[in-house]
């Protein structure tokens, strides 16, 4: 069976990403053009959901090797594998050339630097290592994400 082949996505600000799979871990994002540093990306959507569930569904996602749950403050989150858009597949990294922005209930994820055509987009997850997962960012990385 042939492995899909990658296509364009064209995110709600104009930028172009492709999804496809990742050097770092799983899938991952990839810019399909330049872009620009301050750049808003793509919107990293998902169930709205209460710091309560938030830790539910942590715990089992955790298990599985996984991060999906953004949060918004100390009460909501954004559960990115329930309704989540491409942004859910940017992967971690301690430094990425993306960071993320929370206004209000909307995640958007930006441009920390000029970006080329054909490379991974990445950000700090910020989680202070509290999911205890071995950063995979680049080789001999001892952070926990």
């Amino acid at each position: 069976m042939k492995t899909p082949r990658a296509k364009v996505e064209i995110t709600e600000t104009g930028v172009k990403i492709i999804r496809k799979k990742s050097r770092i871990s799983g899938w991952g994002v990839y810019a399909a053009e330049p872009i620009n540093k301050n750049k808003r990306i793509i919107t990293y959507t998902g169930e709205k959901i209460s710091s309560a569930e938030a830790d539910r569904r942590e715990t089992k996602y955790r298990k599985q090797g996984q991060i999906w749950c953004f949060t918004l403050n100390r009460r909501w989150f954004r559960d990115g594998n329930v309704g989540g858009s491409t942004a859910r597949f940017i992967n971690h990294s301690c430094e990425g050339s993306c960071y993320s922005e929370v206004i209000g209930d909307v995640v958007w994820i930006r441009a920390s630097k000029n970006i080329p055509k054909g490379a991974e987009l990445s950000y700090d997850y910020n989680t202070d290592g509290e999911a205890g997962m071995d950063c995979r960012c680049r080789p001999n990385c001892t952070n926990k994400i």
